[in-house]
């Protein structure tokens, strides 16, 4: 590890909010970013984090946004949810199926799959769950509304498509730009996201593949067939997104089933490299960002 980037890593836990993210821009995009007049998609991500809407921190809470959800498009669009407990113990996880997903409420990463609950054992889900919730999220990439979120445990049903794979995740940028009634639509897809070989491909609003990498996904070798459901897709992702100039609607859809996962307003907390580099750019105009002073 070269030296500035020792100092750097000594120096994130007391580095105040604009010094980190700036520095961090600077790090993972490779330019200092623009936090009073901010230009790029990633330069507004940032002022994001900075200053929230205060209505991020309710609907990045992945238990409370699911209210938001059902009364936005229906409750079919949303998971099973398995159990909440306030203290995760021996009698819950005995209570638990065979098969399930764990996660946390108030972040990012806080995913784990349990196919077979006999291949696991609660002192390990125990010990996971005491880690998620020591951690604060916000410290992570100082994204400040998770600072009000209450760490939860929660378990919800494992989704499998019929021949047993962890369907891809549908992520779909809405921008409403003010411009149009309808938003500029990207979608990212992301394959065997816990296998072996992940993949990461960017899609137009009619699913035409672009040659678009964003963070750290390898391409697909060819462009996955457009998902039959591909309309109501875009229907629920944008009757989600609407009263927001852009949010990341996060679905899945195995064997065309339609399931809600989250409801991103800061991906990659402004830090995300964009390729090619232009698209930054391109992205940044479909905000309207004012920047400060």
């Amino acid at each position: 590890m070269s030296l500035p980037r020792r100092l750097f890593n000594g120096a994130k836990g007391w580095l105040p909010d604009t010094a980190y993210l700036m520095l961090y821009h600077r790090h993972k995009v490779g330019r200092f970013p623009n936090v009073r007049a901010p230009e790029t998609f990633n330069e507004k991500i940032l002022y994001r984090c900075l200053f929230p809407d205060p209505r991020y921190a309710d609907l990045a809470d992945k238990l409370n946004v699911r209210d938001y959800v059902q009364r936005k498009v229906g409750e079919q669009y949303l998971t099973e949810i398995i159990a909440t407990p306030e203290r995760f113990t021996r009698e819950e996880f005995d209570s638990l199926p065979i098969s399930f997903v764990m996660k946390a409420n108030h972040g990012s990463g806080f995913v784990k799959l349990v196919r077979d609950k006999a291949e696991t054992s609660f002192e390990e889900l125990d010990a996971l769950a005491r880690e998620w919730l020591i951690t604060d999220f916000y410290r992570i990439a100082r994204e400040r509304h998770y600072r009000t979120i209450k760490p939860r445990i929660f378990f919800e049903e494992l989704l499998l498509d019929s021949s047993g794979a962890v369907p891809a995740d549908i992520k779909i940028h809405c921008f409403f730009n003010g411009r149009d009634s309808q938003p500029t639509i990207y979608i990212a897809l992301i394959s065997d996201r816990f296998g072996e070989h992940p993949r990461g491909d960017m899609y137009d609003g009619n699913w035409n593949r672009l040659d678009i990498a964003i963070g750290h996904y390898p391409r697909s070798e060819v462009a996955a067939p457009r998902p039959q459901c591909f309309d109501e897709l875009i229907s629920v992702a944008v009757s989600l997104a609407e009263g927001f100039e852009y949010v990341r609607v996060d679905l899945y859809a195995p064997d065309d089933r339609i399931l809600f996962g989250e409801l991103t307003f800061t991906p990659g907390a402004g830090v995300f490299p964009m390729h090619p580099d232009i698209v930054d750019y391109e992205w940044g105009r479909l905000m309207d960002v004012k920047g400060v002073g």
